[in-house]
């Protein structure tokens, strides 16, 4: 099912289905800072996805959508 949550000044859609997706939405939300999370948000809205790993090489995807809000996708 589709989520969407707000952290870091964005919302962020994700499918609470999709394996390991919540690694990602804790990486974003907590193991980070909003400044450092910024960084992410920035450089998708810029070039429309960032690439990023979490500290156990997960690796996620977050998109800049038409709607001004994210979607986080995971790549393992």
């Amino acid at each position: 099912m589709i989520q969407k949550q707000y952290f870091a000044g964005q919302y962020v859609k994700y499918d609470d289905q999709e394996e390991n997706i919540n690694y990602g939405i804790n990486y974003l939300s907590y193991d980070l800072s909003p400044e450092e999370s910024k960084v992410f948000f920035n450089e998708a809205k810029t070039k429309g996805q960032a690439q990023f790993e979490d500290h156990y090489h997960r690796n996620f995807t977050l998109i800049y959508n038409n709607d001004y809000t994210y979607t986080l996708l995971s790549r393992d």
